[in-house]
């Protein structure tokens, strides 16, 4: 059947060629506006319009290719040299236990830690792991989205250092890591000698968002840590979460963590949004201060 490309979006039924079968709307469709979100895409008889079926199968290429793209080590050194988040001699580039990317994703214990030559690696640069000698450090990881890391991991830090700068926090090289998940900064950050680890790693690509970045902020990091001991703060993209308010509410957790020596479910962000102010108020259960 042939459609006009009104009839293709799901939003009419004039102009139909003839013989077509009519796209009928849906009284839904003006909460598109709103929401990235598949709704009211309309029907062609009992199927979808063809249009939202071609878009789907689109987005769904571009998720699975968002998982295998290799992270380009070298360009993301380049932008981070650009946006001053670090020199090309001071990006550490370290990888885990996961040899390549069919082995990480069959082998989600192998991404959660380093292999032997870069733990050696960052043994032999920095010595006794006893010692916590820097107040942060970033871990910027592949995940299961490159994508997510080219695009926003030097604009989003870029935000971060602006913040913290004027308050001397001592921050350690920054730490790539190839076929990374979410654990290995805890080990990371134990053989930096940082009191706090955030790494950035690109999230599991959705439907609407191939390029979505995860921030995960660790008290302490040491190997063996559960989830429970992690803040995150997730859909980092300008689509998204954007980055001056992803830096802020990070940059809110980085200090909690430090002034309470804690991080995970013990700290929660308190937040409304950039300029507002904190709800300090008690459990309505116990009542009001």
């Amino acid at each position: 059947m042939t459609m006009d490309d009104k009839d293709l979006s799901g939003q009419g039924a004039e102009n139909v060629s003839p013989g077509a079968e009519p796209v009928t709307a849906n009284p839904w469709e003006a909460l598109r506006r709103f929401t990235a979100a598949r709704i009211a895409l309309g029907r062609s008889g009992v199927s979808l319009p063809t249009q939202p079926q071609l878009a789907f199968q689109l987005a769904h290429a571009q998720a699975r290719d968002a998982v295998h793209l290799p992270l380009d080590v070298a360009a993301l050194r380049m932008a981070l040299q650009q946006q001053d988040v670090g020199n090309a001699e001071e990006v550490l580039d370290v990888h885990s236990a996961a040899s390549d990317r069919q082995v990480y994703l069959q082998r989600p214990d192998l991404g959660r830690r380093l292999c032997e030559r870069s733990r050696q690696q960052l043994l032999e640069r920095f010595g006794s792991m006893a010692e916590r000698r820097y107040d942060v450090a970033f871990v910027i990881a592949d995940g299961l989205s490159a994508l997510a890391i080219v695009r926003n991991a030097a604009p989003f830090l870029a935000e971060v250092r602006r913040r913290i700068a004027p308050e001397g926090w001592s921050v350690a090289p920054p730490v790539i890591v190839q076929q990374g998940r979410v654990a290995v900064a805890d080990e990371i950050g134990e053989l930096l000698g940082a009191r706090l680890v955030v790494i950035l790693i690109g999230e599991r690509p959705g439907l609407s968002s191939p390029d979505s970045m995860g921030l995960y902020l660790t008290w302490m990091p040491a190997r063996g840590l559960s989830d429970a001991n992690r803040n995150c703060i997730s859909n980092v993209r300008p689509e998204g979460l954007p980055y001056p308010e992803a830096a802020y509410k990070l940059h809110y957790l980085m200090a909690q963590a430090h002034r309470r020596s804690l991080s995970g479910v013990a700290l929660k962000d308190e937040t409304a949004g950039e300029g507002a102010e904190l709800d300090v108020r008690r459990n309505f259960l116990l009542g009001e201060d």
